[in-house]
């Protein structure tokens, strides 16, 4: 395997080397579930199931998991204003994220660990990290992480920490980007984080453990020591990521990450997503508005992961154009008639061309761009050379739709065409039926008749495709 990647770390493009050879372990962040996940985020969680999806279409065994953030300051802030516990909260927006992904054809984690039901490690952690002395109890019973212990702190930033002021500390998950100073490890409960049920025992008194710490401990416990690959957004590089480094490695004594991805923002008709801006959308609403969740994924995937990312319903519409012409070229190879006489096309040769292209993108740096760009050079040759014939070898069709299908293995864009187009047996006998009647319609001349059927057809999105090969059928809505 030849996949590199780029590394915010070394800043750098690298060879991906696991640690254990023919093994990946990735961990991702995933949401603070306390509200519905937008587009923005999905844009994020799309490119790590690509991740997920091509390590393993490299034969990787793959360990892959997702935190769900279901306790942090926000969660607390909502459960408290909605007058619910946390876990009340949290529980129908963990259902919906899960369902989302399913939309969206995202593969699912081999675990979806939950912050709270890890506090005895968070514990234990901490208490590692104050016997070492690289975290303090302080008077008001929270434990901070002491960064001047740490002489590799903003190293993933960049950061310079030669003017931070010993002893500072800031008490928040999230802080000024450039604001270097002792972060809490543990919280003391405060009178709203006993309200909705977010406060337990500690050595230190009640409290709750830092957003920081969280991430951490879920990662060790179920991936080890060191991390094959860490993905996130590009928002959490610094504070969330850097601290990560610096209280796991300080733990444990072992590099933490190989390799850290991090995806860039997603713009929305020009601008940054913000509810100040009013361009906060959610794939539910996407969906209220008649797009599939086939071309909301095409276009999600449709460029680099560290290129932005302009998302505009006119690119929503290029993308369903785009969805269905890969379903129309899978629906015309398969009703394709096949003759083992049939002359010897370049079909097998186009068909490994693109497969070659596709491998060349992924493996530079997951460039999906250049995936979907390989796919796209097949349907156009297959497309052409299929025009001054009317039968194929079955061979040769089968190595078109093979590489099709193998390219989709990681794309999923036809996969996730396919579940929200299902038709069933009794659709199709129906379709087929009506099929029969407008060709004895149009041998009886009655051709009223037969547009009338045509047009019953396309009311229930079924569009039907007379060529010198016979009549097709397919779903187009």
């Amino acid at each position: 395997m030849n996949l590199k990647v780029y590394n915010t770390a070394t800043r750098s493009i690298d060879a991906f080397k696991p640690f254990e050879q023919g093994k990946a372990r990735v961990y991702a962040c995933g949401p603070t579930i306390y509200d519905h996940a937008h587009i923005g985020n999905f844009r994020s969680f799309l490119f790590f199931d690509l991740v997920h999806r091509y390590l393993e279409w490299c034969g990787y065994e793959v360990r892959f998991v997702m935190n769900l953030t279901d306790v942090d300051d926000k969660v607390i802030k909502a459960a408290s204003r909605e007058g619910v516990s946390a876990e009340e909260h949290t529980r129908p927006f963990a259902e919906i994220f899960l369902a989302d992904s399913t939309i969206l054809g995202i593969q699912p984690a081999d675990i979806y660990p939950r912050a709270t039901k890890y506090i005895d490690s968070m514990v234990d952690f901490v208490e590692r990290l104050v016997a070492s002395e690289h975290a303090y109890p302080a008077d008001d019973g929270a434990v901070y992480f002491a960064i001047e212990s740490f002489p590799g702190y903003g190293k993933l930033k960049g950061i310079d920490t030669s003017k931070l002021k010993i002893g500072a500390r800031v008490e928040h998950d999230e802080y000024d980007k450039e604001d270097a100073r002792d972060f809490a490890l543990w919280k003391a409960a405060t009178d709203d984080d006993e309200k909705v049920g977010a406060a337990w025992d500690s050595p230190w008194g009640r409290g709750r453990p830092g957003w920081h710490l969280e991430c951490s401990v879920m990662s060790v416990t179920e991936l080890g020591s060191t991390l094959d690959m860490h993905l996130g957004g590009e928002d959490l590089i610094f504070p969330h990521h850097e601290n990560e480094i610096a209280q796991s490695e300080a733990a444990t004594g072992q590099p933490f990450v190989r390799n850290w991805l991090h995806v860039k923002h997603l713009f929305v008709e020009g601008q940054k997503m913000s509810k100040s801006f009013g361009n906060f959308v959610t794939l539910r609403e996407l969906l209220d508005e008649g797009y599939d969740p086939a071309s909301i994924r095409h276009l999600l995937i449709s460029s680099h992961y560290r290129g932005e990312l302009n998302f505009t319903r006119q690119g929503l519409q290029a993308s369903s154009s785009a969805v269905q012409r890969l379903l129309d070229f899978e629906h015309r190879l398969e009703q394709m008639p096949v003759d083992e006489e049939a002359e010897i096309s370049p079909l097998p040769d186009l068909a490994q061309r693109a497969l070659d292209s596709f491998r060349g993108g992924m493996d530079n740096d997951f460039n999906s761009a250049d995936a979907l760009a390989a796919i796209f050079v097949l349907v156009n040759g297959v497309n052409a050379e299929l025009e001054s014939r009317s039968t194929l070898v079955e061979a040769d069709r089968d190595e078109v739709l093979n590489a099709l299908r193998s390219m989709d293995r990681v794309l999923g864009v036809l996969e996730v065409a396919h579940a929200s187009r299902v038709v069933d047996d009794e659709v199709t006998a129906w379709v087929e039926q009506k099929l029969s009647e407008r060709a004895r319609a149009r041998a009886d001349g009655e051709y009223a008749a037969a547009d009338a059927i045509r047009e019953e057809l396309e009311e229930r999105g079924i569009l039907v495709e007379d060529g010198p090969t016979g009549t097709r059928w397919k779903v187009v809505g």
